[in-house]
């Protein structure tokens, strides 16, 4: 145990880490040019094996994790557990709970954006990035029952079935970005809907993923004979594909993944302030009600005044304008790890008086001996 103790107690592995924390972080930032904010930050920060051409090396999950081990581990030497040593006791405690709420952020931290129309409410939160096939079964009178394919799952030539679907999906490929080209000759009558008349062709990704178009297209097993084949679907498609399943109806559409919310948001009103002379927005602010098990709440939402609720921060970001009234644009962010900077920057700070304090003795009889 005392082996192991000293090994991953080592300060070499801190010293490496952090050099090698360093190295991703110039090479995130360079990549930022060719592959996007987003992509980039994946491939760099947030991923355990960080790919430099063909050869594999340790991405940012598994540099932080090493640090975190090297920390832990620093902690448990029985020499350091002096009180002349307190304050660097203290001070690795706070950047311990610094890691501990960095992990926090990657693993559960979620951003989207709720977007709502004067009079009318939202229950869910919309991803920027990731993508999910929503196949909804609208048959019942009073809900709809939403089966969601993530797109961890949508990769080609998976197989997709669901307990609450009667029927199984076969992916046949998948595009990040893709463009619908008509087709210029006729095709066999396993094709349907989109698929029938425009063919997905596969384009380069974009720099800023927002601006991809993703695609799918997969095929669909036991349906029956009238809704067995191949369809396609876009991002944005104006029209969504619908099949017709033992007397069900199922819409199928290609979207941004939502998370569903156990309240919603009304908009009441919406209203912003012009900068004189002009047409550009000075300040903006959202009038909502807060509407939980049936108990309603006014809140304003306004610029540097979010609403926080169930873990949830909703930020007043942006809105469009329409004839037929005004959209709220939200940021919405759950960070469990929201707390953990501030209060790790406060111990660490402690941690590091307490250590002058402890040393200053020494310190003032150090230079009053050279005085003399």
């Amino acid at each position: 145990m005392k082996r192991l103790i000293s090994t991953l107690s080592n300060p070499k592995i801190f010293v490496y880490t952090i050099s090698w924390m360093m190295v991703l972080v110039v090479l995130g930032t360079l990549a930022q040019r060719d592959m996007g904010l987003f992509d980039a930050q994946q491939k760099y920060f947030s991923s355990w094996i960080a790919w430099l051409g063909p050869i594999p090396t340790p991405g940012g999950r598994i540099t932080m994790l090493l640090m975190f081990v090297n920390m832990m581990f620093f902690m448990l030497k029985p020499a350091l557990w002096t009180w002349k040593k307190i304050g660097i006791i203290i001070t690795h405690g706070g950047a311990i709970l610094l890691l501990i709420g960095g992990g926090l952020t990657a693993w559960f931290s979620a951003e989207g954006t709720m977007i709502i129309e004067e009079g009318a409410s939202s229950n869910y939160v919309v991803d920027s990035h990731l993508k999910e096939l929503a196949i909804i079964n609208t048959t019942p009178a009073d809900y709809d029952q939403v089966t969601s394919v993530n797109r961890n799952q949508l990769f080609d030539n998976n197989s997709i079935h669901h307990e609450h679907l009667p029927f199984r999906l076969e992916i046949i490929e998948y595009y990040k970005n893709c463009k619908p080209h008509k087709r210029t000759s006729p095709v066999g009558g396993e094709y349907k809907g989109l698929a029938q008349n425009y063919a997905l062709i596969r384009f380069d990704d974009e720099k800023e993923d927002n601006r991809n178009q993703p695609g799918i297209t997969f095929k669909i097993i036991d349906a029956g004979e009238s809704s067995n084949g191949i369809y396609s679907l876009v991002i944005g498609q104006s029209v969504p594909q619908t099949i017709h399943v033992n007397n069900s109806t199922y819409t199928l559409i290609l979207r941004n993944q939502r998370t569903y919310l156990p309240f919603e948001l009304e908009l009441i009103d919406f209203k912003k302030v012009l900068h004189p002379g002009t047409g550009m927005a000075k300040s903006f602010s959202s009038d909502v009600n807060l509407i939980e098990d049936g108990i309603s709440r006014n809140v304003l939402i306004q610029m540097n005044e979010p609403l926080r609720h169930r873990g949830y921060t909703f930020y007043q970001s942006s809105f469009s304008e329409a004839p037929g009234g005004d959209t709220t644009i939200l940021s919405a962010v759950k960070n469990y790890g929201r707390l953990f900077p501030y209060i790790s920057s406060l111990i660490m700070s402690l941690g590091l008086l307490m250590h002058m304090l402890v040393k200053l003795p020494k310190l003032l009889r150090t230079k009053s001996g050279r005085v003399a």
